[in-house]
Parts: C-alpha cells; structure tokens; sequence
C-alpha cells in the first residue's frame, strides 16, 4: 500500500507566489490545498485536516491572525508557519502567541521554506499525547486537558488554549523538575531558531492566572529566576 502523502494547507491570495508554492510543494510530495481568505480555509480545515499550514498575515476580510487564533480555538494542533511582509519583532511576536510555530518575512528562498517545514512536520511527528493522563488536580484546582478547561471551586470553568494545553502536558511530563524557557521554545513551541521574544513568558503568565487559585504566590506553576520553569505536583 502506497505512503499517505502529508497535506499542506496554503493561506495566501498572491498568486504568483500561490502558483509558487504549489509547484514546489507539490514536486515534494506534498498533496497542496489552496485557501485565499479565511473563510474557506477554516472550512478546509474541518475538511481536510492538513498536516501543516502556510498562513499569510495580510488577507482579504480575516487576517492570518484571526484564522490562527480560531484555528487554535477549534484545538487543531497542526504546526502553522506564518508568512509577513513586516519584518518587525511585534508581528512575529503576536504570531507566536496566537499558536503560530514558526514565521517567514517575505521575500523568501525556496530552501528555507522547505526547511522549515520539513523541522515543524518532524517534530510534530515526534511529539505526542499518548498515555499522557487527561486529568490533573493541582489543589483545589482541577485540570481536563481533554476539555482545555480549568474547573476552579464553586465549578467555575476557565477554558484553556490548545498551546496553554500542550504547554501543561509538557510541564507535566518534567514534573518537579525545572524546564528552560529554550527548552519550552523548542519543544512546545517547536522553534529551532534562536529569538529575544518573551512568548514563553507571556504564556506562562496566563497560564498561572488560570490555574492558580492566588497567581501573585502561585504555588504549583513556578518561576525558577535565571533557570526556567517547573510545575510542582508533589
């Protein structure tokens, strides 16, 4: 039985580098699915659920943003590498916490791209939820990672994000033990490259707000200063 292609999902209305990036993809041995506005790309989505997405920042009517945010939301974890014309350090940044893995500033070679996304379906490939427990108590404070939910006393539900999700099960699997803020880059986020964003700090941040019953003394998600982080459950 012949190997199931991997599907990309490309998010882009330029079609000079639409025409692009099929041809090269394709000659890969991809199978290339073509979205050129939001709408129809969260509907391929749902349809096809592709292995990667090439998502464009500037769009007509959604921005590459919003479908990465609703994408999220609908808890798909497939890597998305965003593509943007601002080659500024807060485009790239808002990408990154939205649940984007990796970005791109146009223009762009061929090569890097391909780079890039061989790395993203490597590593997601490598990383998996299986035999990971679904249920988490920390304190009074009860975790359904198979809900993305957070069910604090009184039974208020504060949902969770897919990477806030991911980001849990990983801490959780290195429990009592410190994990470093490159370590949580690379193996959560799956970002190779080397960057001053403080995405991880920013996620860890809400994080604590919604699992900690007090998160100015938190007492499960710590910060350990000039080493990382550790989610103590013991």
């Amino acid at each position: 039985m012949a190997e199931k292609k991997q599907t990309i999902l490309v998010v882009e209305d330029e079609p000079s580098l639409i025409f692009t990036l099929q041809d090269t993809l394709e000659s890969e041995g991809f199978t290339v699915f073509v979205s050129k506005d939001g709408e129809s790309a969260l509907e391929m989505v749902e349809k096809h659920k592709p292995d990667l997405m090439i998502l464009d920042i500037m769009l007509p009517g959604k921005s590459g943003y919003q479908i990465c945010n609703e994408v999220r939301e609908l808890k798909y974890t497939f890597p998305i590498i965003m593509l943007t014309a601002k080659n500024q350090e807060v485009d790239k940044v808002k990408g990154l916490e939205l649940g984007a893995d990796d970005y791109l500033t146009k223009p762009f070679g061929v090569k890097e791209l391909l780079a890039r996304i061989h790395a993203r379906l490597r590593r997601a490939g490598t990383y998996s939820n299986d035999g990971e427990v679904d249920i988490l108590q920390l304190g009074e404070v009860k975790l359904d990672l198979a809900e993305n939910e957070a069910i604090h006393p009184g039974n208020k539900i504060i949902e969770l994000t897919a990477r806030e999700v991911e980001l849990i099960r990983y801490l959780t699997s290195h429990a009592n033990n410190p994990v470093s803020r490159d370590e949580l880059l690379e193996k959560v986020w799956r970002y190779e490259y080397s960057t001053n964003t403080r995405t991880v700090d920013v996620h860890i941040s809400k994080l604590r707000a919604k699992i900690e019953l007090h998160p100015d003394d938190p007492r499960y998600l710590i910060t350990l200063h000039g080493v990382g982080y550790m989610l103590k459950t013991s």
